[in-house]
């Protein structure tokens, strides 16, 4: 093609119109970028509704003046008896849509926004007030009249109180205690609360005396740790409750107490086996006791690997440990770096495996005692069911019965797998204690591991 007839096609083609070289594309794709589910339905005027109106109206409306300060509280409360002082939580500051206008066109939602077809939520709005309550907003007033303050009732002691009193300061408020308890809610108590309520639970005497004590004193208000503890008092076997819970939230960290040092000391015996570095050694040692002593052992206690450096000679005090890799390196010249080979032992030695025999007859007794607990709060329960039909249960009253999905609910299928995972991890005891003592000729005792 001529230079004059490439001239004259750019020049058709610049004096097309914009319009008719922009043609629909047949897939929506830019680079790696796929934009193919973009629907026809999509392409609107919008676009060119915004590039022929002036740039002032698509500019953002300037925010609204910030609302007026709340007015100051007042600094005594309401005289009002029945008028209970409404809590602070924290807001969310969002940008609240005013209206929601039907859409022009149908889009993936329908002719209606998505908030339209949104399906109405409940609300645990005690425990949202628990969680979110804005404590920086909390601000206790004091009534200063002529008339005297009404003293509150403490039957106590000092040191019980006080230890009552800090452990209130940790945990949520009493009113929610019962039903977190009931359902062993986490999300109201963690494991720390927990142990804190164990130490809170009363006697027998000291509600005796919080009884009498409110009866003598009907117009009295009970002091914050006789409060505290009435209220525990009335959740039928609270100890129970609690060691159930504790026992299902520790069951993991007290498997692995016990898993983790079996599984070092099976992966040592593993390692020292496969060690050619370690048989030189041992074979070392024994030839160089042999001679000293006389004899010919054909072995001995690994025990005493941590005493050759114990043992010095008469004229250069190197220790026999010294002589031992000089003779390594003369007759063994390819043997490797024992510590890497033998990692798992370092771990094995710092373990205490008496005290992992300990740990899994612990295991075994809360285990069996955790389904004798269930079943008495089961026979509680049920009992509690069958009184519901004949008594109606007051407005105040607590929910007894853990709802689907908790904790407490669940508690039949967990204990069931601690049980199955139990008779596992007493197969993995009983057959790594058993080869590791075929394997060193002795009762097993992870003191005789090398160090």
């Amino acid at each position: 093609m001529k230079e004059s007839d490439q001239i004259k096609d750019l020049t058709w083609d610049f004096d097309q119109s914009w319009d008719s070289i922009i043609k629909p594309a047949a897939r929506l794709s830019l680079n790696t970028l796929d934009f193919s589910d973009l629907w026809d339905e999509d392409d609107s005027g919008e676009d060119e509704v915004l590039l022929t109106s002036p740039p002032s109206q698509h500019l953002p409306l300037a925010p609204p003046p910030p609302p007026l300060p709340p007015p100051l509280a007042s600094p005594l409360p309401s005289s009002s008896k029945g008028a209970a002082m409404k809590s602070h939580t924290l807001k969310l500051h969002w940008r609240e849509l005013q209206n929601l206008a039907p859409l022009p066109r149908m889009t993936r939602f329908g002719k209606q926004t998505i908030w339209a077809g949104l399906e109405p939520v409940q609300l645990d709005t005690n425990r949202l007030e628990y969680l979110f309550e804005s404590k920086a907003t909390s601000t206790s007033f004091t009534v200063v009249s002529g008339r005297q303050k009404q003293s509150s009732v403490s039957v106590l002691g000092m040191k019980r109180s006080n230890i009552i009193t800090i452990a209130l300061s940790s945990l949520p408020p009493p009113r929610l205690l019962p039903p977190a308890i009931y359902s062993m809610d986490s999300s109201v108590l963690d494991r720390e609360d927990v142990q804190r309520l164990q130490a809170l639970v009363p006697t027998e005497e000291e509600l005796c005396l919080i009884n009498e004590a409110k009866a003598q004193n009907p117009h009295s208000p009970l002091a914050q740790a006789e409060l505290c503890l009435l209220t525990l008092g009335a959740i039928p076997h609270l100890s129970t409750r609690l060691q159930l819970w504790t026992f299902a939230l520790d069951y993991d960290s007290l498997e692995k107490e016990i898993a983790e040092p079996l599984f070092h000391l099976k992966l040592a015996m593993e390692q020292l086996a496969a060690s050619q570095t370690f048989r030189c050694i041992l074979a070392t040692v024994l030839a160089i006791g042999n001679f000293l002593n006389g004899c010919k052992a054909r072995g001995f206690e690994l025990s005493y690997l941590g005493k050759l450096s114990q043992v010095r000679d008469t004229h250069t005090r190197q220790p026999l440990l010294h002589h031992v890799c000089v003779l390594l390196l003369q007759l063994y010249p390819q043997s490797s770096d024992l510590y890497s080979d033998i990692t798992a032992v370092t771990k094995a030695g710092k373990c205490d495996y008496a005290q992992v025999q300990t740990n899994f007859a612990q295991l075994e007794a809360k285990c069996k005692a955790s389904w004798e607990q269930l079943k008495v709060l089961e026979k509680e329960e049920e009992k509690r069911k069958g009184g519901k039909g004949e008594k109606r249960k007051g407005k105040d009253d607590v929910e007894l019965f853990a709802p689907e999905g908790s904790l407490r609910h669940r508690l039949p299928k967990i204990l069931k797998e601690n049980e199955e995972r139990l008779k596992v991890l007493r197969a993995v005891h009983r057959r790594v204690i058993n080869r590791h003592a075929a394997d060193v000729q002795h009762p097993p005792d992870c003191r005789s591991l090398p160090p």
